[in-house]
Order: C-alpha cells, then sequence, then structure tokens
C-alpha cells in the first residue's frame, strides 16, 4: 500500500501556509484541462520552468475518499481501462484532482504511444501516470494559486512506494539545454510553463507553451484508399482537419500501420462507411507529385468524419497538404469536431503577451476563483474608456452607473462579465436576428423593446431585414463576434435574446424550447415538471438540454439541426407538453391566456414561432441578484437547485469548471418522424 511522505515540521507548516491562498470548495468535477499553445522555439528565462511532453493521453483524476476516477480531456472515463492506475490512486489516503499524462515506458525509458494504444494488461508494458499538476486537495481549490506553489505541495504530498504514479520531473535550467537534451533522447517535445501561472481549466493558455521536437499533429479520418492488386486492408487513410466548421482535406498517410493494426482499424471503420463525403470538396486522390509522379491507382472509401488519429510529418505544403507524413497512433481521447490545424506561433511574441496576461493572475491569487483564460476588460477607475475590440472602437461610459442596486452590480461589472463569457456565449448569437431589451437605468429604471435598428447601428454591424407577422419591414442587428455583443451591451441590453433561427434559414428552428413557466408555484414543482419532461424526451429517445431561465422558470432545448419549420416545431413541442400536462394536472395548465390558468405553471410550447425570443444560455437577467440563465447537468435538476446559484459574480467560475453544457443544443437534431412514433406506442 502506498503512504504518504513523511514530512517535516518545516515543510508541513510551508505546505499549510501555501494551502490558506486556496478556497474552500467541495471537489469539482468534469474539468476540462488547461492547454498549452504551440509555439516555434525554445527559450530561457528565469519566470519559466520546464516539463517534458509525454507522448500519452492527458488524464485528470479525482480521488476521493479512496474512490478513484479518471478521465480524459473530453471527460471519457480511463478508470476500468488503465486499472493499475486506478487501483494504485485508490490507496491514497487523502483526497485530490491531479493533472497528468497516462504513458506506457519502452525498455528504452521513453513514452511509447503505439503501446499505450494497445495496452490491455500489464504484460503490455509498463503503464505510468505522470502527475505535473495539483487542483484540488482535501476540501481547498488550489487552481488559482501560482503554479510553483502548486508543485510544492504535489511533490511534499505525493505518496511513495508505488511507481505507477510519478511526479513528472520540473527543470529549472534553462529551456534551450532543455529541448536540445530532449531532442538528442528522441523525446517528443518539452512544455514550458510559468511560475507564476494560475490554472486556467478549457483553456489554451499562452503561460503554457509547447515546443515540438517533431511536426506532429491530430488530424480526422475522412476515408481510406485501397491499391489496385493490394492485399493489404487498406493503402492509406484520408486525413482532414476543420476550418471554419468545413473539414478541409490536408493529405493522406500509407505508412506507419502493422497488419494487425490494419486489421483492427477496418473493424471500426467498417460502420462509418458513407457515400457522403466528408470534406469540404473531393480531394483528388491520384493526383502526382514530384515525389510520386505516377501514383497507383486508389479508390476511395468515405466515412463519417469521427476517428481521430495523430500523424508526424515533414512540413507542409503551400496548399495546406501534409509532406511525408507518418501515422502515429489513434486518439480515442480527442473529439473530431475539435481537430484544428495546428500552426506554431512566434514564441517572441507569445511570451510578450503571456506577460500581459499575468499581470491580473499575480495581484489576485486569492480572489480569482477558477480563472478563466479571459481577465477583465474595463480598468476599476475610468468612467469612461475606449476599447478596440475585434478591430471596431467601442466607447464604455458612466462604468460606476448601478445597475443591480440590491447587488452593488455596476454597467462595468456587466460590460465584464460579457466580455469574459463571450466564447461561450457567442455560438447562441452568432447569425441570430436579436431583439435589443434595452434598460438604460438599470433594472428598475425604464426598459423598452427594440426590433429595428435601420440607420441606427454602426456600420460595422450586420444587419438583417425581415417582414414581421403584421407586415412591418424591419432590419434586425444579427449577433456575430465579441464587438456586436458589447455593443449590446453598451444600449443597455442586459440580456440577450436572440431567435431560434439563423439568418441562412430564418424559417426553420435549430431547437425547440420548452418553457416552464411558474405562476403561484414553488419552484420544487417547475424542477418536478422539469424531470417529467426529461421522463417524457427519454421515451422518445431524443435529447434534451436543460437551463435556468434566470428568472422563475426553467428553459429545455431539444436540438432539430434546422431540418423542420416553425410550425413542426410547435406541434412537436405541444406533444411533449401535453403528456407532462397529462401527469401534473394539478399544477400546470397549457392555457395561454393568465386569467385561465388559476395559477397554475404554464407549459409554454408556443415561443416556438418566427421571431419568439428568450434570453440565451449565459445571458445575464434584469432581476435582483443579476442572476444567469444557467445550463445544468440533468443531474442538478433536483430539490435544492435555485436560481440565486448562479449570479454574475459566480458564473465565470462554474462556466470554466464545467465548460459548455449547451452546446449539444447546436449539433446534429433529432429524427422527429422516430420520435413521434415512440411516443405514440408509450404515450397513446
Amino acid at each position: 500500500m502506498k503512504t504518504k511522505k513523511e514530512t517535516s515540521g518545516k515543510n508541513a507548516l510551508k505546505i499549510t501556509a501555501l494551502l490558506k491562498n486556496g478556497r474552500r470548495a467541495k471537489m469539482p468535477g468534469g474539468i476540462k484541462p488547461m492547454l498549452a499553445t504551440l509555439v516555434n522555439e525554445p527559450f530561457d528565462d528565469p519566470d519559466w520552468t520546464y516539463e517534458v511532453k509525454w507522448d500519452g493521453y492527458r488524464a485528470l483524476a479525482y480521488i476521493n475518499k479512496g474512490s478513484v476516477s479518471i478521465s480524459s480531456r473530453n471527460n471519457k472515463s480511463f478508470a476500468e481501462k488503465y486499472y493499475p492506475l486506478t487501483a494504485a490512486l485508490s490507496q491514497w489516503t487523502f483526497d485530490a484532482v491531479l493533472d497528468g499524462e497516462i504513458v506506457v515506458i519502452g525498455k528504452d525509458g521513453k513514452a511509447d504511444f503505439s503501446a499505450l494504444q494497445n495496452w490491455r494488461s500489464e504484460a503490455d508494458g509498463n503503464l505510468v501516470y505522470y502527475v505535473f499538476d495539483l487542483l484540488w486537495y482535501n476540501g481547498k481549490d488550489i487552481m488559482g494559486i501560482p503554479l510553483c506553489d502548486r508543485q510544492t505541495i504535489l511533490k511534499e504530498i505525493l505518496p511513495a512506494g508505488d511507481d505507477t504514479i510519478r511526479l513528472s520531473q520540473v527543470f529549472t535550467s534553462g529551456g534551450l539545454d532543455f529541448f536540445a537534451a530532449a531532442k538528442k533522447m528522441g523525446l517528443e517535445g518539452i512544455i514550458a510553463k510559468k511560475t507564476s501561472s494560475v490554472y486556467s481549466p478549457d483553456s489554451r493558455n499562452r503561460e503554457w507553451l509547447k515546443i515540438k521536437v517533431n511536426k506532429r499533429q491530430e488530424v480526422v479520418i475522412g476515408g481510406f484508399t485501397k491499391n489496385e492488386g493490394s492485399s493489404k486492408q487498406f493503402s492509406s487513410l484520408l486525413l482532414g482537419v476543420y476550418e471554419n466548421g468545413s473539414l478541409e482535406y490536408v493529405g493522406k498517410v500509407g505508412t506507419g500501420f502493422s497488419d494487425k493494426l490494419q486489421k483492427e482499424m477496418i473493424g471500426q471503420f467498417l460502420p462509418l462507411i458513407t457515400d457522403k463525403i466528408p470534406f469540404a470538396s473531393e480531394p483528388d486522390i491520384n493526383k502526382p507529385s514530384r515525389f510520386r509522379p505516377n501514383p497507383p491507382h486508389a479508390k476511395a472509401t468515405w466515412l463519417k468524419p469521427s476517428l481521430v488519429c495523430e500523424v508526424s510529418f515533414a512540413e507542409v505544403t503551400s496548399d495546406g497538404v501534409f509532406r511525408h507524413p507518418s501515422f502515429e497512433g489513434m486518439r480515442s481521447d480527442k473529439k473530431a469536431s475539435e481537430v484544428v490545424r495546428e500552426t506554431a506561433a512566434p514564441t517572441a511574441a507569445v511570451l510578450s503577451d503571456a506577460e500581459h496576461d499575468s499581470d491580473h493572475a499575480t495581484n489576485n491569487l486569492v480572489s480569482a476563483p477558477l480563472n478563466s483564460g479571459r481577465k477583465t476588460l474595463l480598468n476599476p477607475t475610468e468612467e469612461s474608456q475606449v476599447k478596440k475590440i475585434k478591430g471596431h472602437s467601442l466607447k464604455f461610459s458612466n462604468l460606476s452607473k448601478i445597475y443591480w442596486p440590491e447587488d452593488g452590480y455596476t454597467k462595468r461589472d456587466m460590460f465584464n462579465y460579457y466580455y469574459q463569457v463571450a466564447e461561450y456565449i457567442l455560438p447562441y448569437l452568432k447569425d441570430r436576428p436579436l431583439s435589443l431589451n434595452r434598460f438604460p437605468g438599470g433594472i428598475h429604471g425604464p426598459s423598452f423593446y427594440q426590433k429595428d435598428v435601420k440607420g441606427k447601428a454602426p456600420d460595422w454591424a450586420k444587419t438583417f431585414p425581415y417582414t414581421t407577422s403584421d407586415g412591418e419591414d424591419k432590419e434586425f442587428l444579427v449577433g456575430g463576434d465579441e464587438a456586436t455583443l458589447l455593443y449590446m451591451a453598451s444600449l443597455g441590453c442586459i440580456e440577450m435574446n436572440p431567435w431560434f433561427s439563423r439568418i441562412q434559414h430564418p424559417d426553420n428552428p435549430d431547437y425547440c424550447v420548452i418553457d416552464l413557466d411558474p405562476d403561484q408555484n414553488t419552484f420544487d414543482q417547475v424542477i418536478q415538471a422539469a424531470q417529467q419532461v426529461k421522463k417524457v424526451l427519454d421515451g422518445m429517445e431524443v435529447p434534451g438540454f436543460v437551463k435556468t431561465s434566470g428568472s422563475t422558470g426553467i428553459h429545455i432545448y431539444i436540438p432539430l439541426g434546422a431540418a423542420y419549420s416553425y410550425d413542426q416545431s410547435q406541434m412537436f413541442g405541444k406533444l411533449i407538453v401535453s403528456i407532462v400536462h397529462q401527469q401534473l394536472p394539478e399544477f400546470t395548465s397549457m392555457e395561454r391566456q393568465i386569467k385561465n390558468r388559476n395559477g397554475k405553471m404554464y407549459l409554454d410550447f408556443l415561443q416556438n414561432r418566427p421571431g419568439a425570443t428568450i434570453a440565451c444560455p449565459y445571458s445575464l437577467r434584469p432581476k435582483i441578484g443579476a442572476t444567469v440563465s444557467m445550463p445544468l447537468h440533468w443531474e442538478e435538476v433536483k430539490k435544492g437547485l435555485a436560481m440565486k446559484d448562479f449570479t454574475l459574480s459566480n458564473a465565470m467560475a462554474r462556466i470554466k469548471s464545467e465548460g459548455d453544457l449547451f452546446k449539444g443544443a447546436l449539433q446534429k437534431g433529432i429524427d422527429m418522424a422516430s420520435a413521434l412514433s415512440k411516443a405514440q406506442s408509450l404515450f397513446f
């Protein structure tokens, strides 16, 4: 059994002092790790330390009273597959959340990624979890304290006696020499980390950098080829990366496979074969090159783009294709949709940015809870400030004006929140016409809706001409980048109200929305109704994404993928709430007129119509408490949930911890015919 290290009195006092800078918090879950930015060359800097870039699977480990879970960067469980690590961690006598890399160490002492891929038991190689960061320890969240302090604590508490869990060594010598040594040893590369950096989950931060010895890239497998007369399972893989939402072809790889591996891979390919070309345009797979002027004729078999692998290569050609690629292994820990081309940034420029980004973190080590990658937009003293956002100069004035009097939050607080939350909220605003609900005097002042921005919006803002149902011609402001978001906020738009559809298909919503709108109900009854909606959706085998409204109710989104009309969406929503109403008639109603509801909760499906809007995910609300419309795990929809749980002050910490729980609402839509058929058999 692993035992805790003996700690001297002096070291124990030091650890206790460092932990005081953390904050009391329950053990977090589902953390997505902090990522490093790729740069083009190593460097020396006394404010940075250096580590080996391990060639394995990134993994976060959660140890809670002997119970252990280990998950990938996308929260896929590794606990069962890599059972020796789970067994070793379960012997620990304290609770912790660790960040590290799972590797298999070969006889040469180096990480062997291929061996890790094929690892099934301890006979297949020496499995090791190299730990390089400590995020939470015995009730204290320490992500907001400097890296050097987290590593000091980690080094002291890491138990001894089991070689399965190892501390990833930190080197303080120069990065140039360390990189040269890594290159000589044939390692993948090195990681450089600023000693003062805080831990920013799900953020590719410029205070952590990676420098690769050899060029490598994760790619999506979009198909495979087989040369005429070949006896192999396949001749090459057709590769792509996502650029602006489209899968772009980057070449093919035909080396690096054993016969055994090819047989295993073809088994993964068969269920994914499709007639549809996954790439943005059909690649010429038989195109000659100066290296292969007469390539053998090959036939392509297309695959649904869901598998990810990693390749090494010599360079990238002018048309974006990898030259001399070699297959390194499958990446079951990566999502295909997240694979983009990785380009090394100039080291000098990144170091300059990292120095700037660290200023706020080093001055606010205790108060910053989870430290999102973005800091505040506006300084705390000047009343009027001009900032350049996406190339556009925006003026922010009267910044100390109180918008939430009961809570003391100002216009400045609102601007800073929307600047920090931009990357999360923008997908729900992009390309959507917006109704501007303006509160120029704060939540208790006069407010008004503005839909027509013709002649009023900045020249750079995108607008959408539309004739409303009452025959009025209007130009709606269209959501896009953070400049538009902050422009809306500068108009006093405390909340963001986008259409359910986008300008590319204004009559086809991306989701069906169920709005649980209480009257004289308790919030526990709203929760009960939401749970009933979930049961109905589960019975129909369709996903639903749930969030607080930020006011009094709950919103549930069902992805449609813009495949259906508003009328069809409304019909589908009506079916769902009809079933819920049958189950909960004592306190729910489908009556549109308030006077006819008798104080019961309105199961609103009529929001599913052109031009209707509700506050989108992560939107602030003009309510006492400065509440936020917050996406939830379904397990959180239970007694005890409250709107006040999610406010301007804590929303970013929550979002950075949990990630975007709502993004599935924007992805593949349901098969409505199949769902209706299941509903018919189960509920009628």
